[in-house]
């Protein structure tokens, strides 16, 4: 095997994060999110629908007597908690915390059948259709989050019992599935069990895991169909019936085999969830082909069919992709989980070949889309981002169901809470990567990192002021001189950097400028300083023409943040707002503003409603404006002060 990525693994243990912004989001994380969601999954929030996911494995083990309650796939919201909790363990000891864990584990561990199987739905519902339904009923989704959460946990602990648990299930799957005679010629109808076992398979180094990975990834839309035949196995019995998921191939991606994709297809985290296992797998093997599918599905998503915000998925039926430029706002889809996967793969693509665009789209869907899924106070969740939010209509139109003006508490399908726990859990290991003899910077986060380059141990301390502002300084401490590579991502949003090196401006030659980064390489020395500028500028940004929702429109982007109009600042009728892109925007820190906002205020006009009394439609009339200053705050801080509306995209001003 030829492995593509040669990159050293940064351990979460090697990252300390110290960030104005992003500290207090990993202390929310720890001290209200992890906490609240363990009473969630204990049926603990009044005003809520259950979870019962913890009492689901109580009954499995045999600890209570009951029913098995929730969704086909409740078994996930564990492990995915579990997973958040082994990431902060990673980060700092909480024997309170561990404890509880170690309680969970051990109810799993007595959940778990003699032969390795683990699945509370059918153990408790269904015991005589395991592997039977596998294009509807998730049983390899959820073994491949037990099998993700035991990875972290196992890592940060030292325990082995999870990882000893995951390691029987997946045995169990490899016994039941595979090219040799008498198995099963399948895979699951969502993706996660690939990149879980990628996990497992650098976690224990058993090469079957990868094996097994791999043949997932090559079965997926073979012909004869799997889904056809194991549907008639079963006599057209199905789970979700209002979806097809049996006939419908294109919604779980198995409509064609991987490498012949060519358009991101169907629901959204699952197409995403896919790549990443793809991704892992073409970097451990050197399969080209492989990874050119998943660079062809990449530019597919980010260059058609992707938001502004790192949002994904257009179509609340499937939670799907649609076609290319089929981007509307108002019934935008754009689960959480989406975007978080999205910087899953656009992390593993980094890992392959540091591109900036990787790592750009990985740090739009973070500072947008992902912490806007959930609220200032750690308690309230959006399962969907819309770009526009009409709460009158949206209560009364039923196109705009799945559409929410508040964050809700809880979901009966929850699995957007735990995952945003989990990312903003684990966010030092997606700062950093190391390949050959270069150390790249890809996210611009306060924080310190420990790794080894030309055979000395190399500490690296970031100091940033994103996302307000662009200004970053490293110290660069080596144990001694040390000749290595600092890549520094040169983000889209700022074409014109500034370097320093110990106070010496430098000139950037086209050389040092590879990729999207600019490449310092020279001999360190303990103590030196590196300035970084990036130029943080209001952007009055349009979308491709063939997008029909942004036609006439513009929205406001400044370093990393889109930004939005909210009904609290600008008042009602969003709509009749008009921006005059040419005017000058005021950009400003307003302390008071949530635990502290940049805002910007931008010359606007107000369409008046003066002359149409109760006349629906009229001829030759003449719009008539009044002056106005629209007020923008960042798109991720929007519905925290009640329901109202809101827009990304506002009209422009024609002249």
């Amino acid at each position: 095997m030829r492995n593509l990525s040669d990159s050293t693994a940064i351990s979460l243990k090697q990252v300390i994060i110290q960030d104005d912004f992003w500290s207090p989001y990993i202390s929310l994380v720890r001290d209200v999110v992890v906490p609240y969601q363990w009473e969630a999954l204990n049926d603990r929030i009044e005003g809520t629908e259950p979870s019962r996911a913890i009492r689901n494995f109580k009954i499995a083990a045999g600890l209570e007597q009951g029913e098995f309650y929730g969704m086909v796939f409740q078994d996930s919201d564990v492990s995915k908690w579990l997973e958040a909790v082994g990431y902060l363990l990673a980060l700092q000891p909480d024997r309170e915390l561990e404890n509880i864990a170690d309680e969970v584990i051990e109810i799993i561990a007595k959940a778990q059948h003699e032969d390795g199987y683990l699945n509370t739905y059918f153990t408790l519902k269904e015991p005589d259709g395991r592997w039977t339904n596998l294009a509807e009923c998730h049983e390899l989704y959820c073994a491949g989050h037990l099998i993700e959460a035991a990875v972290a946990y196992s890592s940060a602990t030292g325990k082995r019992l999870l990882l000893d648990v995951a390691c029987k299930l997946a045995d169990c799957i490899d016994e039941a599935f595979g090219p040799e005679e008498g198995k099963i010629k399948g895979y699951d109808g969502h993706q996660e069990i690939e990149l879980a076992l990628m996990k497992l398979y650098r976690a224990t180094g058993q090469d079957k895991y990868l094996r097994l990975a791999k043949f997932f990834l090559d079965e997926r839309g073979k012909l004869p169909h799997f889904y056809d035949e194991e549907y008639d196995r079963r006599d057209g019995a199905t789970h979700f019936k209002s979806l097809r998921m049996s006939k419908d191939k294109s919604y779980s991606q198995a409509h064609l085999p991987v490498r012949l994709q060519q358009t991101a297809e169907g629901h959204a985290v699952r197409v995403v969830y896919m790549l990443s296992g793809m991704a892992d797998v073409a970097a451990v093997t050197g399969d080209e082909s492989l990874l050119q599918a998943c660079r062809t599905l990449w530019h597919n998503i980010v260059s058609k069919r992707m938001y502004i915000t790192g949002a994904i998925g257009s179509m609340a039926h499937g939670e799907s992709f649609t076609l290319d430029y089929d981007l509307p706002s108002d019934t935008a889809y754009a689960e959480t989980c989406a975007s978080i996967g999205l910087i899953f793969f656009a992390q593993r693509m980094l890992r392959i070949r540091p591109i900036s665009e990787y790592a750009d789209i990985m740090e739009r869907a973070l500072y947008n889309t992902v912490i806007g899924g959930m609220s200032r106070d750690g308690k309230h969740f959006f399962y969907v981002n819309p770009l526009e939010v009409w709460p009158e209509g949206n209560a009364k139109n039923k196109n705009f169901e799945h559409v929410k003006a508040e964050r809700q508490r809880w979901f009966g399908c929850a699995c957007c809470p735990p995952n945003i726990a989990r990312l903003i859990a684990s966010l030092g290991s997606y700062i950093y990567s190391v390949k050959e003899n270069t150390a790249y910077v890809h996210l611009y986060i306060g924080s310190q990192v420990q790794f080894e380059l030309a055979d000395r141990k190399i500490q690296l301390v970031q100091h940033s002021e994103l996302p307000w502002e662009g200004n970053i300084r490293f110290e660069v401490l080596p144990q001694q001189a040390a000749r290595f590579t600092l890549a520094l991502r040169i983000p889209e949003w700022s074409k014109v950097p500034e370097i320093s090196v110990n106070g010496q401006w430098i000139e950037i030659s086209d050389e040092q400028r590879k990729d999207g980064y600019v490449h310092l390489d020279r001999e360190w020395l303990p103590g030196d300083i590196v300035h970084l500028v990036l130029p943080m500028t209001t952007r009055f940004m349009k979308g491709n023409p063939l997008i029909r929702e942004t036609i006439g429109k513009v929205s406001l982007q400044r370093g990393p943040m889109v930004y939005c109009l909210e009904e609290a600042d600008n008042g009602p009728h969003l709509h009749r707002m008009i921006i005059e892109p040419d005017g000058q925007s005021q950009s400003s820190f307003d302390d008071s503003l949530l635990g502290g906002l940049q805002t910007i205020s931008v010359p606007a006009y107000r369409i008046r409603d003066e002359g149409w009394k109760d006349k629906l439609y009229q001829a030759n009339v003449d719009v008539r404006l009044e002056p106005a200053t629209a007020r923008f705050i960042p798109y991720f801080a929007w519905a925290n002060r009640g329901a109202g509306e809101m827009r990304v995209w506002i009209s422009e001003k024609w002249h």
